[in-house]
């Protein structure tokens, strides 16, 4: 049996653009995406923290350096820019692998540097 797991998390992620007019998913800088341990294209799930809205959609990649993290298409209407976001990656994995899994968890500054990195939960 399998059983879906946090993979990875990036924490309090600051909404730098809302671009509506682009064809969906989230634009993320290439260097969170690295510290994170997520992938182009991968499913993830968003909380706003400002407003409660909570959806998903796929990343993509943005520049890195940039700090950006952009919602795109339909899902630039459930966000303000400057709003906090939790960005929140699973994987699906056996029993057995979940019992040694450690999530990678990124805390992000208001400005998307990192704070700091750490695996598992605490």
């Amino acid at each position: 049996m399998n059983i879906t797991m946090l993979y990875s998390k990036l924490h309090r992620a600051t909404v730098t653009e809302a671009n509506l007019d682009y064809v969906g998913s989230i634009t993320i800088d290439q260097n969170l995406l690295d510290a994170s341990n997520m992938r182009v294209g991968q499913k993830i799930d968003i909380v706003n923290i400002n407003n409660g809205e909570r959806f998903s959609t796929y990343i993509i990649s943005g520049e890195a350096g940039k700090r950006e993290i952009c919602l795109n298409g339909a899902a630039a209407r459930k966000v303000q820019v400057g709003d906090k976001i939790i960005i929140i990656a699973y994987a699906s994995m056996s029993e057995e692998e979940a019992d040694l899994f450690q999530p990678k968890i990124v805390i992000l500054n208001d400005d998307n540097t990192i704070a700091q990195e750490f695996k598992g939960l605490k």
